[in-house]
């Protein structure tokens, strides 16, 4: 029988990084801006606040001591601040300078990667480890503890209430930016800049400022999914190119979403599922069938973006100005 009873907190688990990265990278798109450097910019935001725990935990003469509000609180700053500046580079790059929007993003990529693997690899020296990753169980554990009452609640509280607050937190940001988006003058403006910014700009909109919020907002929120992978679902153990290719899968999770953030809260869970499943398929001892089971997600991603292109409907279409530099003289 398949186990849903562990299978569905799993899938979850692996969902929630995906999920921060499409609501940021969902935001960043309406603004008109194609961010392809969202592995990066999640890559960012895992190593600082691992560089913020680490120091932390450092500073401290016993771990005993440890604050629980400072160590949410500096890791989760840290976070903020290193995707909040992957995010201005993007901008500086292609809102100021007009250099070309997939160029910069997969530049950002590699930026990113390298950042992070030449700081992880540097922590991992000045640790002292013996093996080719940095724990910090100390403050991991600050990020992974659930509600108190969910292991008296049966399957109720496996499935719905056994997670961290960065799983709860990455629910309410997606619901909140899907509300903002359709329900409020920004959203509106901000879905105007992404349509047709001369339009925009012609009705009085500034069209620079709201692409520089909607990017650094989306960078920050995005960089929130590669805390989350490192403090919950690593526990706290970080080595250098763990975060496979779940960046990548983030920016197609935009599509499959159709825009909408609010539909990627459970399409992200999806997906997390279809990034397990081979774990709960029988193989027997054959390693290829393992394997096979292993491309489901990438399978179900190359037919959703074919499904995705055949759309005719015009709300389902990405905006119309993604990826093309905005030149106000041109007005």
């Amino acid at each position: 029988m398949f186990d849903f009873i562990s299978f569905i907190p799993r899938a979850v688990v692996q969902g929630v990084p995906l999920l921060f990265g499409s609501t940021g990278e969902t935001l960043t798109e309406k603004s008109g801006n194609l961010n392809l450097g969202i592995p990066g910019v999640m890559y960012v935001g895992g190593i600082c606040g691992v560089i913020g725990a680490f120091l932390y935990e450092q500073s401290l003469p016993d771990k005993a001591l440890i604050s629980p509000v400072l160590a949410v609180a500096i890791p989760l700053l840290c976070c903020l601040l290193g995707s909040l500046l992957m995010g201005l580079i993007y901008c500086f790059l292609t809102v100021t300078l007009r250099a070309n929007q997939n160029v910069t993003g997969l530049a950002l990529t590699t930026f990113g990667t390298g950042i992070g693997n030449f700081f992880g690899g540097s922590l991992i020296k000045l640790s002292g480890s013996d093996v080719p990753s940095i724990a910090l169980s100390a403050t991991s554990g600050f990020f992974h503890r659930s509600l108190p009452f969910a292991g008296k609640l049966g399957w109720f509280g496996k499935i719905f209430l056994s997670y961290g607050f960065l799983a709860y937190l990455a629910v309410a940001v997606a619901l909140i930016s899907a509300r903002i988006l359709r329900r409020t003058r920004v959203g509106l403006h901000l879905r105007a800049v992404g349509e047709s910014p001369n339009t925009a700009d012609a009705a009085g909109i500034n069209v620079v400022r709201y692409k520089y919020a909607a990017t650094c907002i989306g960078s920050m929120i995005a960089g929130l999914g590669g805390l989350y992978y490192v403090m919950d679902y690593a526990s706290g153990v970080w080595s250098n190119n763990a975060f496979g290719d779940r960046g990548w899968l983030a920016i197609a999770l935009v599509i499959f979403t159709i825009w909408r953030p609010d539909v990627g809260v459970l399409s992200s869970f999806l997906f997390g599922g279809l990034y397990i499943l081979h774990m709960y398929i029988p193989s027997g001892m054959n390693l290829a069938v393992k394997e096979l089971y292993k491309m489901i997600p990438y399978v179900v991603t190359i037919i959703v973006l074919v499904i995705t292109s055949m759309r005719n409907k015009r709300e389902n279409q990405p905006p119309q100005s993604l990826g093309l530099a905005f030149f106000r003289e041109e007005r």
